[in-house]
Parts: C-alpha cells; structure tokens; sequence
C-alpha cells in the first residue's frame, strides 16, 4: 500500500525566547490557557512567569516561590579554588 506525497504541509513551529528557550506566549491568557490544557493532557502541574529578557510569559514546572531569582554580579558567590591546602584570604 502506498501512501500519497504530501505536499505544502505547513507545520506550526512555536517562537521561542533565546535565553530561556521556552515557548513565547504574548499574553498572560494565552499561556494560562496552554497550561490548563497540558496539565489535563500530560498530568503535570504548570505555572507561568513574565520573562524579563523577552518580556513574554513562559510555562515553567517549578513552583513560583521556589524559582530562581537573579542575584545582582557583585552579590554572587565567587568561586574557590579546588587546590589542596588552599585558604582563602581574609579581608
């Protein structure tokens, strides 16, 4: 059995934000919608946030309260060093 070519099928490919790469919703609506409907179809919890690079919504699974949050660059953690017997100097 041979199937017939199909052609000019057009696939809906969704725009997605460069730093997170999540799926761009424009509306806070529209992303709610979308998490309602893959909560019943996938049986997940779903929450939206408000990009702050995109200025879109995102869907995330992480709960809102335990999310990450931007620390400002002179308040991050600097990294140490892994040589052994080293010790940081006091300040």
């Amino acid at each position: 059995m041979r199937f017939p070519k199909v052609q000019n099928m057009h696939v809906f490919t969704p725009k997605r934000c460069a730093t997170a790469n999540k799926v761009m919703y424009r509306s806070q609506q529209t992303a709610q919608s979308e998490a309602n409907r893959l909560s019943i179809e996938r049986n997940v919890d779903l929450w939206i946030y408000h990009c702050e690079y995109c200025n879109t919504w995102h869907l995330t699974s992480h709960l809102p309260q335990t999310a990450w949050t931007k620390v400002p660059l002179n308040q991050q953690l600097k990294p140490h060093s892994r040589k052994r017997g080293y010790k940081p100097r006091r300040r």
